[in-house]
């Protein structure tokens, strides 16, 4: 019989620090971390690089299919190349949110996600984590914000990183992606039944990490290496 590989999954929508805290937990537990969201980037990306008409879906699902990428500590590489930076672009990430809702490609990328489910034990963040990717999981988190505070933390994440950013229009772009994620009739943005909702609007990291480890305690595990 096989081991039973524990999972925490942390759904939330765009800019709500679920990436962020995905990343400190796992780090605490030493478990391996999955950043979903990144996957459906990449795979806008490689539609853009290889002038793929994003309104064809079973093309969108082969380059998904077909993507060459690896991730390498906090660097993700595609085709060789560094593109980390790239598939934070806004222009990337609004491609990434239209092209989520079309099934075949969230059934091509369903595996290689659950891939990430190693010993001895997976973080998972995203927006399906808990509901379709890992039903299963032990602990499910529900991370929201409120949409001002998500868009100044995606203004300020932006001019860190060199990108030029309104905060008009990024708190317009991120309603709108909000109710797409929401709506959209495969995997919506909804929280897992089981889930934890946390609201991290007036919390530090280091407050919303304390919680979900908490939480994890409390289920009966170890909250941190041994």
């Amino acid at each position: 019989m096989a081991t039973f590989i524990p999972v925490i999954t942390i759904d939330g929508p765009t800019a709500s620090g679920k990436g962020t805290i995905a990343h400190r937990v796992a780090t605490a537990l030493g478990w391996s971390v999955l950043d979903s969201g990144a996957l459906y980037r990449l795979t806008a990306l490689g539609v853009q690089q290889h002038g793929v008409d994003a309104s064809d879906e079973l093309a969108v699902a082969r380059i998904a299919a077909q993507l060459d990428v690896s991730f390498q500590g906090g660097r993700i590489f595609m085709d060789g190349q560094d593109v980390g930076c790239l598939i934070r672009q806004e222009q990337v990430g609004n491609l990434a949110s239209r092209i989520a809702a079309y099934l075949p490609l969230r059934q091509a990328l369903l595996d290689r996600q659950r891939a990430f489910r190693v010993a001895p034990g997976l973080v998972a963040d995203g927006r399906d984590m808990g509901t379709v990717v890992f039903p299963d999981a032990p602990l499910k988190i529900f991370l929201v914000a409120d949409v001002r505070a998500r868009a100044e933390r995606r203004c300020k994440q932006l001019k860190e990183k060199g990108f030029s950013a309104n905060l008009p229009d990024l708190l317009k772009d991120m309603r709108t992606r909000d109710e797409r994620d929401r709506s959209r009739v495969n995997a919506p943005l909804i929280a897992a039944a089981d889930a934890h909702t946390v609201d991290s609007s007036d919390l530090t990291i280091g407050e919303t990490v304390k919680l979900v480890l908490d939480l994890w305690s409390g289920l009966g595990f170890q909250a941190t290496r041994a």
